[in-house]
């Protein structure tokens, strides 16, 4: 007979008369099974059979290494894991579509970051959930946990806490600092955007895009749009368009509206969307049908809040000639995994000290490219599971480092 599943949180006592009063979870849910005990686990690349392998892996020959390393400091790259490994790091404050959830409830999403760092880059990553959600507290954390690491993947950090955690981070490590919510998702979104205005026959520069959603991934989205040279792109908040106009502005938002909506723009979501050529959702908002109706012929939409589209693949293709969302049950999925796990591998592979906007440039183009000849409306970005993607993403990113002049290998 299955071990029951149950659930800490609740406070009622169950039938079975466990201390704890947790009822029973469902053990034959399949969701519940699989991640019973977790999903990753550590495991030894060198054997320990008998006392001479026990030697070499442990005392007495591995204080040789930890002397040579202490006098080389640098040969830690080759004589342990920390070149090939990553901390996917997290406080809990903004997981998926969760919301502040805390750290413990944060780890099956870490998890399986981890595993999809394995599965898709063949990266090992390990995943770290803070008990902390001050910023300087998680800063100093990382700076000293950093040692370990070749690189660092920030997770679910709620906006505008991932800004800071973010930049500083990567002024005080010699080592990759990579924030997924806002880099993953903007360099898959440049992706499918340029392959959506390849098959339309237009440039990236012809078009105007409005985003609506100026967290974490909006205001990523919109930088790399700018830095991919976007006609132009107005960014949208719940109290409307972020113009300079604006006394109510954030620091980052402020800075957000330096650097966006040429046109002046003011007013709200609808009122941005006449006439736009892009719609980008990263908000999970609603967008009516009829805002949607005004935008340019042959738009694109990009509806990318799950579980819930900010506007239903079956309306948007009424009126838009690309449709794309977060979901793998619709036609371009906006995923990622498309990017992280190649990125992190070309950054490790060449020792890169940091991620440049150049090496993320170089991923979005490398990811359209996997496309090619196949574009079409329904595919103008990769599927996941693409064996092509990861290795195009990793040697562009690898040329980049080397290019920009990070690289140390």
């Amino acid at each position: 007979m299955a071990a029951e599943i149950v659930n800490p949180r609740s406070e009622s006592a169950d039938q079975t008369g466990q201390e704890g009063g947790a009822e029973p979870l469902d053990p034959f849910d399949p969701v519940f099974a699989l991640h019973r005990g977790g999903k990753m686990a550590v495991q030894a690349t060198v054997p320990v059979r008998d006392k001479d392998d026990l030697s070499l892996a442990y005392t007495p020959g591995v204080a040789r290494v930890c002397t040579a390393i202490a006098e080389q400091p640098e040969l830690v790259n080759d004589y342990t894991w920390k070149s090939s490994v990553v901390a996917v790091v997290t406080d809990g404050t903004a997981v998926l579509g969760l919301g502040d959830i805390g750290p413990e409830a944060s780890l099956p999403v870490m998890e399986g970051k981890a595993i999809l760092f394995k599965q898709f880059g063949g990266v090992d990553a390990v995943p770290i959930a803070l008990a902390c959600t001050d910023v300087e507290e998680i800063i100093e954390t990382v700076v000293r946990l950093a040692p370990s690491f070749g690189g660092v993947n920030l997770e679910d950090i709620s906006a505008p806490r991932c800004f800071e955690i973010e930049r500083r981070l990567q002024d005080a490590l010699d080592i990759p600092v990579f924030h997924d919510d806002q880099h993953g998702t903007a360099i898959v979104t440049l992706a499918a955007l340029r392959n959506a205005a390849r098959l339309s026959g237009r440039g990236i520069g012809e078009l105007r895009a409005v985003i609506s959603g100026a967290g974490a991934a909006g205001v990523a989205i919109a930088k790399m749009l700018v830095e991919a040279g976007i006609g132009d792109v107005a960014v949208a908040d719940r109290k409307g368009v972020v113009s300079t106009d604006r006394e109510d502005l954030t620091d980052v938002k402020r800075e957000l509206a330096s650097f966006t909506n040429k046109a002046g723009l003011s007013g709200s979501l609808k009122d941005a969307l006449a006439g736009a050529d892009v719609f980008i959702g990263v908000s999970g908002g609603t967008v009516a049908e009829e805002a949607v109706a005004s935008m340019a012929e042959g738009a694109f939409v990009f509806a990318m809040a799950n579980p819930n589209p900010e506007v239903h693949p079956d309306v948007a293709r009424k009126y838009a000639a690309v449709v794309a969302t977060g979901r793998s049950d619709f036609p371009n999925q906006i995923n990622n995994v498309l990017a992280f796990p190649g990125i992190f591998a070309g950054a490790l592979q060449v020792r890169a000290s940091r991620i440049t906007e150049g090496m993320k440039l170089a991923a979005a183009e490398a990811l359209a490219g996997v496309v090619g000849d196949d574009l079409a409306a329904d595919y103008v970005i990769p599927s996941p599971f693409d064996e092509r993607v990861a290795p195009a993403v990793t040697a562009a990113v690898a040329a980049a480092a080397r290019a920009e002049g990070v690289a140390r290998r």
